[in-house]
């Protein structure tokens, strides 16, 4: 491997280039904007390493399939997404997020750490090896897709209508992080599920004057009154039945939790906050984000919050929640459970939209193939990885293996503080460079 890392560390110029094209092309999906020249552009990525490449039409965004060698033993599978979120608000990045920006030893885009520095890396690895080998030792196929930030409505299309492309003996899924402080990568063996609803409560047919108040229901107080069921100030979801499925961490799972170094005091400084929720720490504080379900408020609607007074009795509430879930919790059963919790509080009247839902997902430790990865991880990385039971956050995982038993890791070129989703999103060169040769060390140990 030497030598391909040698050749990724004199190419690296060529490699910055081809990332900071990808980052330069708006691509966000629920918009739709720039999809189809981040589609073509993909496409063009994959015909540079000579892959053989599948447009595969949805009601949605295609996805993008690539297919590398059909003469090995084992097949090696990449999954990456090529849309990316609004860059809103607008007015907090430092440079403009679609003309990438490199300073201080990192590169500023949005999409540069979710996900688009993670697909270019995979094919600047495929890229670097057959320049030094002349082909790779593995079969690779790629599953590039649109819509993972709308839900990935589709992967489960493509997982059922096309049975044969997913056929693989291992995924390298998206991507993780590494620490910034103690530089160690985050290899991921899962993710949480998520189920995210809109709750909406009508009074009146329109707003009225507020002091209708004194005899006309306001859908807002309603709607309040409603939430404060949902969650204690303990922070336990009071939904009956809300823990009754989740999976008990074993020892192992434990084990992964205990390794994860957690800067608690360079996490507060970074968010502003003076401590965390019930002034948890250490093992409980890591064991809270990684294997506990959530309740979150993500943001409430109603009435007038524009500049200045308005006395007005609003028509309407809404407010949107997430349930982020762990193993053998499932989105459309706490919907219900959801649903019979609001009736059975006197809150039937209380509309609930479904938005999307997630599986939590997850891959046994004891695989193969997470050997595989690991292994390759010793030989890029100088600081022992931190093995995550499953990510705090949530991927369509389920939704394309559910009925599989590929194994799926995921190790990536982002840090604990790229900004995803946010302004200013951004990785590391370094940590660029490095995912490139832990991709290429994986296609190497894989064979």
């Amino acid at each position: 491997m030497d030598k391909v890392f040698e050749y990724i560390d004199k190419n690296k110029d060529m490699y910055m280039e081809w990332l900071v094209e990808a980052c330069n092309q708006p691509s966000v999906s629920a918009q739709n904007r720039g999809m189809l020249e981040m589609k073509d552009l993909v496409k063009a990525f994959l015909g540079k390493i000579g892959a053989e490449v599948e447009e595969i039409p949805t009601s949605g965004y295609p996805i993008i399939y690539g297919e590398l060698g059909k003469r090995k033993d084992k097949t090696l599978t990449f999954y990456n997404h090529y849309d990316v979120q609004p860059e809103d608000p607008i007015n907090q990045w430092l440079s403009d997020p679609y003309k990438t920006d490199i300073r201080d030893g990192k590169i500023f885009a949005r999409g540069v750490a979710d996900n688009k520095g993670n697909l270019i890396a995979r094919i600047c690895a495929v890229h670097a090896f057959q320049e030094v080998y002349g082909e790779v030792p593995v079969n690779l196929k790629f599953i590039f897709e649109g819509e993972e930030e709308v839900g990935s409505p589709h992967l489960e299309y493509f997982a059922k209508e096309f049975p044969e492309k997913l056929k693989t003996d291992g995924i390298i899924w998206e991507g993780g992080s590494r620490g910034v402080e103690d530089r160690r990568l985050h290899v991921g063996l899962g993710v949480k599920g998520i189920c995210y609803v809109e709750l909406i409560c009508k009074g009146a047919n329109t707003d009225l004057h507020s002091s209708e108040a004194a005899i006309i229901e306001n859908p807002a107080w309603r709607l309040i009154w409603a939430l404060s069921t949902l969650k204690n100030e303990q922070e336990e979801i009071l939904i009956e039945g809300f823990y009754d499925d989740i999976t008990p961490l074993n020892e192992k799972d434990k084990k992964f939790i205990q390794s994860i170094a957690f800067d608690e005091e360079a996490t507060k400084k970074l968010y502003g906050i003076k401590g965390f929720l019930k002034d948890v720490s250490g093992d409980e504080l890591k064991e809270r984000l990684t294997a506990e379900p959530t309740c979150t408020i993500c943001g409430i609607e109603s009435g007038y919050t524009g500049e200045g007074s308005k006395t007005v009795l609003p028509s309407v509430a809404k407010v949107k929640l997430d349930f982020r879930l762990v193993p053998n919790q499932t989105p459309d059963k706490i919907a219900q459970l959801l649903r019979k919790h609001l009736d059975q509080k006197g809150f039937s009247d209380i509309e609930i939209k479904q938005s999307h839902g997630m599986h939590p997902f997850n891959t046994d430790p004891n695989n193969p193939f997470v050997s595989v990865v690991l292994q390759s991880v010793g030989e890029v990385y100088e600081e022992p990885p931190v093995i995550l039971r499953n990510l705090a956050g949530s991927s369509p995982m389920y939704k394309m293996l559910n009925q599989t038993t590929i194994p799926a890791v995921q190790i990536g070129v982002a840090n604990t503080q790229s900004n995803f989703h946010a302004p200013n999103e951004n990785i590391f060169i370094d940590d660029y460079i490095k995912g490139i040769k832990m991709t290429a060390a994986v296609i190497k140990n894989f064979n």
